[in-house]
């Protein structure tokens, strides 16, 4: 079984491989630069489907269907400076947007700042974070 810190190590090498997509969708057809959460979506699926470049409607839908993606896209969120937007999936049920505040963290402009974070910037961040929970891990299994 593949962990967390694993997924994550995987979806920064696909960014510096492959780029970083900000703009709308979740890959460029051009240019197969991902999102972040396309990106992990990537590294914990295998691959990732055309309605990337698409639909952004079904591509959510189907990262939220992939356990491992989630769960890393989680990790991700959680070691942000920001708390995600939450959403009301049925009335008085509200959930955390996690996949929302990950693309936006990636794509736009820090307080303070007039340019979002650059791929290297977002890379960093989440080694930082698989490290985090590499060690973790093993400390854990040590104990």
């Amino acid at each position: 079984m593949t962990s967390i810190a694993d997924t994550l190590s995987r979806a920064a090498h696909l960014i510096d491989l492959l780029g970083l997509h900000t703009g709308d969708q979740f890959a460029d057809s051009k240019s197969d630069a991902l999102d972040v959460c396309a990106a992990i979506y990537f590294a914990a699926e295998g691959g990732f489907p055309p309605e990337f470049s698409t639909d952004e409607d079904a591509s959510i839908r189907l990262i939220e269907c992939s356990a491992p993606a989630m769960q890393a896209i989680r990790a991700i969120s959680n070691a942000l400076d920001s708390e995600p937007c939450v959403t009301e999936i049925v009335p008085g049920h509200e959930v955390p947007d996690h996949i929302e505040h990950v693309s936006n963290w990636a794509a736009t402009a820090p307080i303070g700042h007039t340019a979002p974070p650059t791929a290297s910037e977002v890379i960093g961040r989440i080694l930082r974070t698989a490290n985090g929970l590499g060690v973790l891990r093993h400390t854990s299994i040590a104990a």
